[in-house]
Order: C-alpha cells, then sequence, then structure tokens
C-alpha cells in the first residue's frame, strides 16, 4: 500500500532508531533520506506513516519511534540481512565443536547471548522415542492444568503448566481420552508431527490443551533442563528496559518459569526457517516489548529442538536474524556429528 518513498523513509527511520535509540525527527529525516524532499513533505509523509499504526510520536519529543507493526513490516519487507563473514562462521564452527547434547545446548546458549548480547534461549533435545500409556489432566486452579503421565515402564510423570483460558473437568477429561484412545503406547514424538492436522478438525478449545500435552509430555519423558538460557543479565544493559524496572523484574520472571518461551520454541519448531515475534505477536505479554528470534535445529533429519534470542523491540535484525539461523545449522551440524 505504500509508494516507494514512503517505504524507502520508513526503512532509513527504523535503521536510524535501531542505530542511536532516539526518536527520529522530520529535519534528520530530510537531511539523510536521500529524497531531497522539504521538511514540510516528510511531516506529511510521516502523518501517513503514523496514521498507519507504522510509527508513534513519543509524548516527551518531537521525533518518531518504529511500531512493533512498522518494524514488521520492516523485517518483511525492507530488511536487507547481513550474511556472517565466513571468519566469523568458522569461529561459530569451532565453538560448537561435536560433543555430548547437554555440552553442545549450553555452548549455543551462552554463544548466542555473546554475539548479540541479549539472552539466548535453547530447547534442549526432545526425544522422539519416548512413549507414554496413559495421561490425564488435573486441574488445580483457573488456567493451571497437571498433567500425569504414565510411561511404557510404569513411571509416573507431572508436569504444571498455565493455559489460555479455564477448562472444565469434563474438558480435560475429553482430551485426555482422545489422545488415551488414539496414541497410547506410541512415541509422542510421532504423535507431535501427526497430530496437528487431526486437532483441526476438533474443537478448536481442546485443541490446544492437548498440543501442551503432547510438548510437556515430551520434557517430562526427557528429563532434566528443558530450556537453557544464558545472557539474562545483558538485558540490565539495554536502555530500552534499564528504566523501568517492574517491566525488568516481570521479564525475568518470564525467564525463570520458562513456561512461555517453551511454548514459543515448541511452537517454531513446527515452522519451517528462522521465526521471528516482534512485540505482542508472541502472545506473551512481558514479552510485549521485545522481539524474539527463533529457529529449529535437526537430529537424523528430524526437528528435534529450536534455539533462539530476546531482545528489544529495537534490535539490530540484519545482524541477529542470521546469527540464530547459523547457531541453529551448526548445533545440527554438531549434535548429527556425535550421533
Amino acid at each position: 500500500m505504500l509508494n516507494d518513498r514512503t517505504q524507502h523513509l520508513l526503512k532509513v527511520l527504523v535503521e536510524r532508531y535501531i542505530a542511536d535509540g532516539q526518536p527520529v525527527a522530520s529535519k534528520t529525516l530530510a537531511t539523510v533520506s536521500g529524497l531531497e524532499l522539504s521538511s514540510a513533505s516528510i511531516r506529511n509523509m510521516l502523518a501517513d506513516l503514523e496514521g498507519l499504526g507504522l510509527i508513534a510520536s513519543p509524548h516527551t519529543s518531537a521525533g518518531r519511534v518504529p511500531t512493533p507493526r512498522g518494524y514488521r513490516l520492516f523485517v518483511d519487507r525492507l530488511l536487507t540481512v547481513q550474511q556472517l563473514a565466513e571468519p566469523a562462521v568458522a569461529e561459530l564452527r569451532h565453538t560448537l565443536q561435536p560433543d555430548s547434547p547437554k555440552r553442545v545446548v549450553k555452548a549455543a546458549s551462552q554463544l548466542l547471548a555473546e554475539l548479540t548480547q541479549f539472552a539466548g534461549v535453547v530447547m534442549t533435545p526432545q526425544r522422539a522415542d519416548a512413549a507414554f500409556r496413559q495421561v490425564e489432566f488435573l486441574r488445580l486452579s483457573e488456567r493451571r492444568v497437571l498433567l500425569i503421565l504414565v510411561t511404557l515402564e510404569g513411571d509416573v510423570q507431572n508436569h504444571l503448566f498455565n493455559t489460555a483460558r479455564d477448562y472444565s473437568g469434563s474438558e480435560l477429561i475429553e482430551a485426555a481420552n482422545f489422545l488415551n484412545q488414539h496414541y497410547a503406547g506410541q512415541a509422542l514424538g510421532g504423535v507431535a508431527s501427526r497430530v496437528g492436522e487431526e486437532l483441526q478438525r476438533l474443537r478448536g478449545d481442546i485443541s490446544e490443551l492437548m498440543q501442551l500435552a503432547i510438548q510437556f509430555g515430551q520434557q517430562a519423558l526427557h528429563g532434566g533442563d528443558d530450556l537453557v538460557i544464558s545472557g539474562q543479565g545483558k538485558l540490565l544493559n539495554v536502555s530500552d528496559f534499564s528504566g523501568d524496572l517492574n517491566r525488568l523484574r516481570e521479564l525475568f520472571d518470564t525467564f525463570q518459569r520458562k513456561t512461555e518461551l517453551l511454548q514459543l520454541l515448541e511452537q517454531s519448531r513446527r515452522a519451517p526457517g528462522v521465526n521471528l515475534f516482534i512485540g505482542d505477536e508472541s502472545g506473551v505479554v512481558t514479552l510485549d516489548d521485545c522481539s524474539v528470534v527463533i529457529a529449529p535445529y535437526r537430529l537424523n533429519g528430524q526437528v528435534v529442538g529450536a534455539l533462539g534470542v530476546v531482545g528489544p523491540t529495537r534490535m539490530a535484525y540484519e545482524r541477529v536474524i542470521p546469527i540464530v539461523d547459523i547457531t541453529a545449522r551448526l548445533v545440527s551440524s554438531a549434535l548429527n556429528f556425535n550421533d
């Protein structure tokens, strides 16, 4: 819907704001955009962009800043991704040497944090051969459900998780019965890859519950830390966050709980390539001022996990996206070599 000049102006504004973190004034844009337009013409174009919800005017400044919607258009249509230079790729490859999955995952999370100066998150590889005999859901309180999972060997695993809405006892029974009748005795990894299409035919209000059951069931059977996070403390140095201690506290609580981040990573496992959640696209309120860049990684050709970076919406996407992408590829290589 935007003409070429207006798109170019938005691109310059976003890049300028990412670079220095200050609202961008029309006078500045008239100077640096290369459009050879007057400040008045620039202001008219900015008004159009603001009317479309792509930029906003902070109360304390005459300049403009991108909105999450503006960042999304920038990333999807205007961003020029910078490919990592071969020496940098070689250094990454050297750091992610073939090793045990646990050490590879830890190294990857630390590497992502160091390269981006944001928080690096890595889901541990999920076993595709972990099978279950029976599942049961127990409602503990509003939007809190306990998953009880019995393995083929008779071991009992429990996992507490939050849901998007409150479920009744009959809905919990219906979801458990469906999984037990159709998938008992099967490996959860295989169930996860096949169940999506069948869940689409069910009532949407219980399909979410069963998807969460599969996700957390895999984690319960896998054992150990299901999400490795490094570099949370680096976000204290991000000016976008440092002025609001309450927001930082809520963000760190999200890191500690892990549940919401795991759901994002699990969602990205089922999508090809690099996935990007900007602002409220994540569906996690505490990440409304963040962007999350995620890519899946593979073992023996099968997606077994995902990794990524959590940072402010004002991040250098052209750098962060290829860093996440190549790290996922190198983790895949390290795990497959080790296997």
